[in-house]
């Protein structure tokens, strides 16, 4: 059967009250830009208390739906018949022909659910409901009506036009991207961090990203591949600003002058001052991280607190509670696994040591860095100021 219009289905915004247009047209933005990517002519238009998307020309069905189902905001996207209201029985006809094309099998139970926001309509929702119910057991003596647990729950809508659907594909969720404030996410190759972006870009945030690379001990090939992770997450996310860090000089010295059992938490530190700074720069409001409590010897409890520390801006972890398989589950979700578990290493890898400390103490990493006092502010400003920033869609 084809289809040429999607009524869009939102969750959390119908509970926004006088401020409901605002996420409504931020919703109706976001569906915009996921539907540049697919081949054919949208228009994407409010009415009523919904979300339209007409196909105006060709399309692929699936690349359609797909694409909507990704936006943050849509809990469901139900392909819709269109009809005028020329009187029931030309309805009644719309009705059972859709159900034959739909349903090739109809020995099933059904229930129809009819809305009214025309209130001029001259049958109310419940005699509509019996009519067209009528009409289906007629046409159809095989399917049967359940109005608790019905296989097909045929929906229908009555406004300027008449809308007919029965299938929801489910959508992200969430909040559209840019309602709730941009934050900075700190990306590496791994399996976590793009998990955590795509989590807080679930909730309405637009996320830029940081990525510390050290050449020549990480390839260019590690770097592809967080571009690649970039553009999985901004697939859900949107554009994505990533800003690539030589890290290299600022790690050599740090293994030449601190600790090795402290080297990960000192370099997490300087990696988060980093990030803040890009931070501040692009108007963020906090900084993302993969991080899950005693996931390795950097996230514990201990190891979190001495890397918050550096921070003056708020840290976000979204997976903080969840163990491995729950975060490999969600990157499988958004199509990210494979390119993490790609063997090219980040710098957070390489330089690992042997018996890194699991509870560092603040003030002892403190007395430690003051052994980098000499060259660290300028090494800083450097990997700053020759940054290589990526715009990613």
């Amino acid at each position: 059967m084809t289809f040429k219009t999607f009524l869009i289905k939102y969750g959390e915004i119908g509970i926004k009250g006088k401020n409901r247009y605002l996420f409504e047209e931020a919703l109706v933005r976001q569906i915009r830009h996921a539907l540049k990517a697919v081949e054919g002519e949208f228009d994407v238009r409010r009415e009523q208390g919904r979300i339209y998307v007409d196909c105006l020309s060709e399309y692929d069905f699936d690349e359609t739906a797909e694409a909507l189902t990704r936006v943050f905001g849509i809990v469901g996207v139900c392909p819709v018949v269109v009809t005028e209201d020329t009187g029931f029985e030309d309805l009644a006809r719309v009705v059972i022909d859709y159900v034959r094309q739909m349903y090739p099998d109809l020995n099933q139970t059904f229930k129809v659910d009819s809305r009214r926001a025309r209130k001029n309509y001259p049958l109310a929702s419940m005699e509509l409901n019996a009519a067209l119910g009528e009409r289906i057991l007629d046409a159809f003596p095989d399917m049967r009506v359940d109005v608790h647990t019905p296989q097909i729950l045929l929906s229908v809508e009555i406004r300027e036009k008449i809308y007919l659907y029965s299938r929801v594909i489910p959508g992200a969720g969430g909040m559209p991207v840019g309602t709730n404030g941009k934050a900075m996410l700190l990306l590496s190759g791994g399996i976590d961090s793009p998990v955590a972006g795509y989590m807080i870009a679930k909730r309405g945030v637009k996320i830029d990203a940081v990525y510390f690379h050290a050449p020549p001990y990480t390839s260019e090939r590690a770097k592809q591949k967080v571009v690649d992770l970039a553009r999985i997450v901004s697939r859900y996310s949107g554009p994505i600003m990533l800003h690539v860090v030589n890290f290299t000089d600022i790690q050599l010295y740090i293994y030449d002058q601190c600790p090795h059992e402290e080297l990960t938490i000192i370099m997490r530190r300087y990696m988060m001052r980093i990030a803040e700074h890009f931070a501040k720069e692009s108007g963020s409001l906090g900084l993302i991280t993969g991080e899950s409590i005693g996931q390795v010897a950097s996230q514990t409890m201990q190891s979190l607190a001495a890397t918050n520390e550096v921070c003056t801006m708020p840290v976000y972890r979204p997976l903080i509670g969840f163990d491995k398989q729950e975060i490999v589950d969600v990157s499988l979700k958004i199509g990210a696994y494979e390119t993490s578990i790609q063997p090219f290493e980040d710098c957070c890898t390489i330089f690992v040591a042997k018996h890194p400390v699991t509870k560092p103490n603040v003030n002892v990493i403190r007395r430690s860095e003051t052994k980098l006092a000499e060259k660290i502010d300028a090494l800083v400003q450097t990997a700053v100021e020759t940054a290589e920033k990526i715009w990613i869609e």
